[in-house]
């Protein structure tokens, strides 16, 4: 009898914790990372882990796609996939090209982005005005990219 109520009190425990545990993992990853989103963000795009669209070649220069008019603000040969890998965010330009980039993109790509292609390449000339207008456009872009899907 003293093996049996062993026995049954150890499944009974293992039971319960296997549960506990598959209701854990069910609300938050745990040990292993992952994103709910991101399949819109400069990150993503510059993975390559979907094609691009054929509207926006990788390799386009950006001073092509946007227009003359970020010609002055950015070398000529920095291409869109360069502008989506950059790392240098603490420079409002720099960071308002890598999210109108992948805005860009988005607008092309996912159906209902926030932006359509033009208004993305309008916004991004408008916002060239100042190092705070380039941020402020830089964080609504990154916002409509963060939240899309």
């Amino acid at each position: 009898m003293g093996m049996h109520f062993l026995l049954s009190r150890l499944l009974l425990i293992i039971f319960v914790a296997y549960f506990a545990a598959s209701k854990a993992a069910a609300t938050r990853p745990g040990f292993i990372y992952t994103r709910t989103g991101g399949r819109c963000t400069p990150q993503f795009w510059s993975s390559r882990r979907e094609s691009w669209p054929r509207m926006v070649p990788q390799r386009a220069a950006v001073s092509k796609v946007f227009g003359s008019g970020v010609f002055e603000r950015y070398r000529s040969d920095v291409t869109l996939l360069e502008s989506t890998t950059r790392n240098d965010d603490e420079d409002a330009f720099a960071g308002l090209l890598k999210q109108a980039s992948a805005a860009l993109l988005n607008s092309y790509a996912r159906k209902g982005f926030p932006y359509s292609a033009w208004e993305v390449k309008t916004l991004l000339i408008q916002a060239l005005v100042s190092k705070e207008a380039a941020a402020t456009q830089a964080k609504q872009f990154s916002a409509a990219n963060e939240a899309c899907n």
